[in-house]
């Protein structure tokens, strides 16, 4: 695994060069090695300890390490990087800027069939029930039993009912002021009745 560094500076003196063990404060940015930007939540361990830490939005990390500790960094469609830390370091901080290389997965290529067999599909294609094409729906849907069902099964909407009063009182409005005609004194309508009844219209 290759690691690309791009800037790391050393600040201030934690313990003397006597001691034993020096402790750095490892702090960074973890960026897109292309673009530069950010890469968030990325996971950066010490390869010998398993310690480490995660970035933030902002690719930021910081942690405790030592010198001469391999940083390991990955992340969910990064390539896998590490970093050495310096073992020639007498600072107590250090920081750097870490790129990582996008990665690609490739799967391979999965083929699914909706029938085991060749012989059932051939089965099922030729006896593929194909559904009614539009104009058969539409006269399906205008079958006069099927109105007069869906007449008597569905109530009055709301536009109905609204309709049906405007029209009771534009009728009322329309003879205000005098009596309504009877069309029981109607010649007219006595013949239109005998006519039909004649014809056996009012027979069950």
């Amino acid at each position: 695994m290759g690691s690309t560094n791009l800037f790391s500076q050393e600040s201030y003196t934690l313990q003397d060069d006597t001691a034993k063990e020096i402790y750095i404060q490892i702090s960074g940015v973890i960026v897109k090695g292309k673009t530069m930007a950010p890469v968030a939540f990325a996971t950066v361990m010490d390869k010998s300890t398993y310690r480490g830490t995660s970035s933030d939005f902002y690719g930021f990390f910081s942690f405790v390490g030592m010198p001469g500790d391999t940083l390991i960094f990955s992340c969910l469609g990064f390539k896998n990087t590490s970093y050495i830390i310096p073992d020639t370091l007498t600072k107590g901080r250090y920081s750097l800027i870490q790129a990582m290389e996008e990665d690609t997965i490739m799967l391979a290529q999965a083929n699914i069939y909706p029938w085991p067999t060749r012989e059932e599909f051939r089965d099922a294609f030729l006896n593929t029930d194909i559904p009614n094409d539009d104009l058969t729906r539409a006269q399906n849907n205008l079958d006069q039993e099927v109105l007069a069902y869906k007449q008597e099964a569905y109530p009055a909407g709301g536009s109905l009912n609204y309709k049906w009063q405007m029209n009771d009182i534009k009728e009322q409005l329309y003879y205000k002021g005098q009596s309504p005609p009877n069309n029981l004194l109607n010649p007219i309508a006595w013949s239109q009745f005998i006519r039909a009844w004649k014809n056996g219209d009012f027979k069950n």
